[in-house]
């Protein structure tokens, strides 16, 4: 997609992540939009069987999100999270890899409980639902 529909989707893209994450907190890369680097997750390689070569060439992705020493690493599809995550699990590095999903139900208030294993613990609480403490 980001070389298929180049720059209007990659713009419509950071629209909506500055939009639930606030302009203020959106650090970009470099380079970006068609001309960012693939997380080398996609196309079937992260199923591959060849965790070395992937992580290999995920290195490229690793470095420049270092670059940025951004907390989130945000990610539009699950091969990207897989293998953005990974990255970050198998180099030690120090940044969280969520789901835009994610991001967009908790920018909602309808992020469920369980849906937060990969938020860090500055927005694990935030607007969780209790239904026990509900009047409804």
């Amino acid at each position: 997609m980001r070389k298929s529909f180049g720059d209007p989707v990659a713009e419509e893209l950071r629209f909506v992540v500055k939009s639930v994450v606030g302009e203020e907190n959106f650090i970009d890369m470099h380079p970006n939009r068609s001309n960012n680097f693939c997380c080398g997750g996609g196309g079937g390689f992260l199923q591959s069987g060849y965790p070395d070569e992937r992580r290999a060439y995920g290195k490229l992705k690793a470095d420049q999100i270092l670059a940025t020493k951004a907390a989130y690493a945000i990610t539009p599809c699950h091969n990207c999270h897989a293998q953005v995550h990974d990255l970050s699990e198998q180099l030690d590095h120090p940044w969280q890899t969520v789901h835009l999903w994610t991001l967009i139900c908790l920018s909602l208030g309808i992020l469920g409980p369980n849906e937060r294993e990969y938020l860090g613990d500055d927005l694990k609480d935030v607007n969780v639902f209790h239904p026990e403490s509900s009047n409804f």
